[in-house]
Order: structure tokens, then sequence, then C-alpha cells
């Protein structure tokens, strides 16, 4: 068991902590935040607190940090805090659903956040820092770089490598044997057949109004 001070004061920190609350033998400790950010001195009843003092209330002897923030410029935002809090000489916990199928037997990076029904398969990787949101498919042989944030239902099928500070998002679909380059945003929905290129957004076609309303229309 282990004390752990969240950096995060927003949805996602209040996911992270009733995560560890409920699902993990951690205890979390306190909040921390960038000084211009923090309002009030709590959050969910726990200290809220500097991040530049931080090392002075909870010293890394005595706790652990799990860096809780989004995708915010393409991950380099969690990726920034991520360094800093590992410099400061805290070690970063990583959280797996126990409602995970984590059939790899390859180690979780650090600071991870792997909600409940993933399917990770065998021999896959999961680098540092990487956030899968509930219910993708890790096909096997694949590897997650660090740095990503892969949204919900999402298939990565077999032999596939996801760059670092790579987005994915919901729904979309990876076939097997390729490779996504770094800072790849892939939208919602879209289907990826080959290889992508370093920074590239790849967006699927959209949804659009028909002319008829829904009473107009029998089911």
């Amino acid at each position: 068991m282990a004390k752990v001070v969240i950096f995060g004061a927003g949805d996602i920190a209040r996911l992270a902590h009733y995560y560890f609350l409920h699902d993990s033998e951690h205890e979390v400790v306190a909040f921390a935040v960038d000084k211009e950010y923090r309002k009030g001195g709590t959050f969910l009843d726990l200290p809220l607190i500097d991040f530049d003092s931080v090392t002075a209330r909870y010293p890394v002897t005595d706790c652990k940090m799990f860096v809780a923030l989004s995708y915010n410029r393409m991950n380099h935002v969690r990726a920034e805090k991520y360094a800093l809090a590992k410099k400061m000489g805290y070690e970063l916990l990583s959280y797996v659903s126990s409602r995970c199928s984590l059939l790899t037997e390859n180690p979780v990076g650090e600071n991870c956040f792997i909600l409940e029904d993933n399917t990770i398969q065998p021999f896959a990787t999961v680098g540092n820092n990487v956030t899968l949101w509930s219910g993708n498919h890790i096909g096997h042989d694949s590897v997650i770089g660090d740095h990503c944030f892969i949204t919900s239902h999402v298939v990565i099928s077999g032999n596939t490598r996801v760059g670092d500070y790579s987005f994915i998002g919901v729904n979309a679909t990876l076939r097997n044997g390729i490779t996504i380059a770094n800072e790849t945003l892939i939208g919602a929905g879209a289907v990826i057949m080959k290889n992508t290129v370093e920074k590239g957004v790849y967006l699927p076609p959209r949804a659009v109004l028909h002319h008829k309303k829904s009473d107009e229309i029998e089911l």
C-alpha cells in the first residue's frame, strides 16, 4: 500500500481518486496543481496544494504520485508534469483496473491509467504515461508508445505500433501490422488501414442531417 498524491483537480483527477479508492490498495492523501490553477485549499475533502510545495509536505520518501491530466496539446502537458514529478524524485504509480483483461506478461509502464473492460492481449506492450479509457482491444504483439491517450472502444489489431504522443478517438479501428507515427491524431470512428505520417490528422466522414424529420420515417 502506498500513499499517493494526485496531480490535477479536474474530472480525470476525480475519477483517478475514485478508482484508487475503490479498486486499489493505495491511499490518496492529497491533490496538487500549479499555483495559478489552485482554487481553495481542498478537493474531494483532501488537501489541495501548490505543486511547487509538494515535496515539503509530502516527501518522496513517504509518497508516490499519479499525474491525472488529459490529452491537452497532444499529451504534452501530461508528459511535462510526468517528467517533472520524476525529476523531483517521485515514483509514478499506474492504475490498472481489476476488470481489465491483462493477458500480456510485459510490465505496464509508469503513470498509466487503464480502466475497466480493456483487453490487452499476450505479448502486447504498454509504455509510460498511457491512458486507456474503458473498453479497448489491444491486439497481440502490439506496442503502445509513451504519452498516448486512447479513448473508448478502440480496436488496435495485432502487431500494430502506436507512436508516442498519439491520440485515438472513440470507436476507431486500426488494422493489423501497421505503424501509427508519433503524434498522430485519429478521430472518432476512423478506420486506419495503412501507416500514418507524423503529426497527421485522420478524420472519418461525419453523419449528415437527413431532409426528413424522425416522425416522417417508418421504423
